[in-house]
């Protein structure tokens, strides 16, 4: 319609063997979402048609080209159409090469239509990196490939829910690798860009940022290790000098405790399952992974691609739905800044 203010959100359909095409039916069953946001989809029509079978939903799916005349209302979900899998050959829960390579071309399409400002923000259902990697695909997830294909050098990884909000210092990396992959300057970075983010996006005036220690204790006066001393605590100065209101190091076993009950607008963590653990105990359901320092707005469900139960339609579309919400919301908020 003309004069129509609701973001434009692309949403990628994700694995097509997962969770990711019967969770975008089911959210896009619900009436609520067109009330904040014009949602399209990039994806398979035929594995769109499968899941609405499966999800039990009435929207009809429309194939679309142009995104400026397509009818945004209950009861039609318009799609992009970036692959024609077989019907036949598809088994859920089951990956190949060819629906890896499926995967990996909506995502790039989305990501195109975002840096041409096609679509106001792009929201991604769960991919599976094994099946990237079947497909050959070089990244070990959505993050570093949105990062390369942006040309973004600073980025990081939240975590955001109502009660939470985690940032990673580091992100899929082994447990022994962590401490190696940390430095200085990064750590500075993943404080600046969570600072960013919670202005510029959340509309937060003055944000507060715990930042995790790396070892117990954060660290006990470098008495079970030195990351504290030798790379923290100097990032944290060097925020502080810059009038960035960050604390720590924080020990881990306490500050989620603190942020969860208000003290904290965000907790940079070192590593994936340090940030991770605790807010999926709060937010399982309605949890949402974004990316930070991005030229576009993307976000995304925080769970995978559930293959023991894809197909089953029973997966919950909580995650999905928070995602696109937040995207419509931070679209509208860089577009007209407070």
């Amino acid at each position: 319609m003309a004069g129509d203010q609701r973001p434009l959100i692309g949403i990628t359909m994700g694995d097509p063997v997962g969770v990711g095409p019967e969770i975008l039916c089911m959210a896009l069953d619900y009436t609520e979402i067109y009330d904040f946001a014009r949602p399209v989809v990039i994806g398979d029509p035929e594995i769109m048609h499968m899941a609405a079978g499966i999800a039990r939903t009435g929207p009809k799916i429309r194939a679309v080209n142009d995104l400026q005349t397509a009818v945004y209302e209950p009861g039609i979900v318009n799609l992009i159409s970036a692959s024609r899998l077989c019907r036949d050959a598809h088994k859920w829960g089951h990956p190949s090469a060819e629906t890896g390579r499926s995967m990996i071309s909506y995502i790039e399409a989305g990501i195109d239509m975002a840096k041409s400002g096609q679509i106001d923000a792009l929201v991604t259902c769960p991919i599976n990196k094994a099946a990237m990697k079947l497909a050959g695909g070089i990244y070990p997830g959505h993050t570093e490939m949105l990062a390369q294909r942006t040309t973004t050098r600073e980025y990081a990884m939240m975590m955001a829910g109502s009660r939470l909000r985690v940032v990673l210092a580091t992100i899929h990396k082994a447990l022994r690798d962590v401490s190696a992959a940390l430095d200085e300057n990064r750590i500075a970075t993943v404080i600046r860009l969570t600072h960013q983010a919670l202005k510029s996006r959340f509309g937060i005036a003055r944000p507060r940022i715990a930042v995790c220690g790396l070892n117990p204790h954060a660290g006990e006066e470098e008495m079970f290790g030195h990351e504290e001393a030798r790379l923290i605590r100097p990032a944290i100065a060097g925020a502080v000098s810059q009038g960035i209101l960050a604390t720590g190091p924080h020990p881990a076993d306490t500050v989620f405790y603190y942020a969860v009950n208000g003290a904290y607008d965000a907790v940079v963590c070192m590593y994936h399952d340090q940030g991770l653990i605790p807010f999926k105990m709060v937010h399982f359901h309605d949890g949402v992974n974004t990316t930070l320092g991005l030229p576009i707005i993307r976000t995304s469900v925080d769970h995978g691609t559930a293959y023991d139960i894809a197909g089953k339609g029973i997966a919950d579309p909580g995650s999905l739905m928070a995602a696109i919400e937040m995207a419509a919301d931070h679209a509208r908020r860089t577009k007209h800044p407070v």
